[in-house]
């Protein structure tokens, strides 16, 4: 059984395929097929039906997964830990909120490639509910979101620094110099995030408790979007303020001074309870702390 073979069979699983999966890692099929049954052959089962051209995992390649996911995250830690001591080498898989990509984390990220330039960060989004499941997976090293504080007895917490969300108009809104709260966004145009960010969620369900139904006019996962339309005039942002900097420096946007209700969130750095804390990560953890 070789690192190989298990990428693969997870590979296959991804793409539900044997010939996209051989496409995706540049293989030949006749080498998937190979490799597959060679770990079959070696394991003394059968890990994938086939089914004409479908496939579908049989019982012992369902057990197999969690399994070869912890193979590839060891041989990922052994990449990292067992090299130069001040330079080490191999992959760091990272997931990471769009909100921090698009304010402070390409700066970080520019800093640790300059300390670590061995070492290859894997960048993917993620959703607040799936952070647990992924790091336990071993799909992710770490986790590096912005969100409501994440209680969950599978992660361990790093670093978290609070951080704020606010409403944000343009620089000649009526809404300027007032003190604002939830009955004065009552007939308010609204641009949100989509319906399963945490920042949405919160504000809906503070709406809920005045009696207000929001007046939603977009909705959307991207927040430079959501800043162009506030800052054209076509309803209030609600977004956190690190995604605002620039556009509040320039003047293109202002913060409405919200006397409501508080929307706690916080930039916070996770990893499984158990994982390993490698010199990448505590590394990258250091780096993340002095921004």
């Amino acid at each position: 059984m070789t690192i190989i073979q298990l990428s693969t069979f997870l590979k296959i699983i991804e793409m539900n395929s044997f010939s996209a999966a051989a496409n995706s890692l540049g293989y030949a099929q006749s080498t998937v097929t190979t490799q597959i049954k060679q770990l079959e052959d070696e394991l003394g089962c059968v890990l994938f039906e086939r089914l004409g051209k479908s496939i579908s995992l049989t019982s012992a390649g369902e057990r197999l997964i969690t399994y070869a996911e912890k193979m590839l995250q060891l041989e990922r830690d052994i990449r990292l830990e067992v090299t130069d001591e001040d330079n080490p080498a191999g992959v760091l898989k990272l997931g990471v909120s769009e909100s921090l990509c698009i304010s402070r984390f390409p700066k970080i990220l520019m800093e640790f490639n300059r300390l670590n330039p061995r070492t290859e960060i894997r960048i993917q989004f993620v959703m607040h509910d799936e952070i647990p499941d992924l790091l336990q997976k071993g799909e992710l090293d770490m986790v590096y979101t912005l969100n409501p504080m994440i209680e969950d007895d599978r992660v361990k917490v790093l670093h978290k620094k609070r951080e704020q969300l606010s409403f944000f108009v343009p620089p000649k809104h009526s809404m300027i110099c007032k003190s604002i709260r939830e009955d004065n966004l009552k007939e308010v145009p609204l641009l949100l995030t989509g319906h399963n960010c945490n920042f949405r969620k919160m504000l809906v369900s503070d709406f809920e408790k005045h009696g207000i139904t929001p007046n939603i006019v977009l909705e959307t996962s991207s927040k430079e979007i959501l800043k162009q339309f506030a800052i054209n005039g076509y309803g209030v942002a609600f977004i956190p303020d690190m995604t605002a900097e620039n556009e509040v420096k320039s003047g293109k946007l202002k913060r409405l001074d919200w006397k409501g209700c508080d929307f706690p969130i916080y930039a916070q750095v996770l990893i499984h309870k158990d994982k390993h804390q490698n010199k990448a990560i505590n590394s990258l953890v250091d780096i993340i702390k002095a921004f």
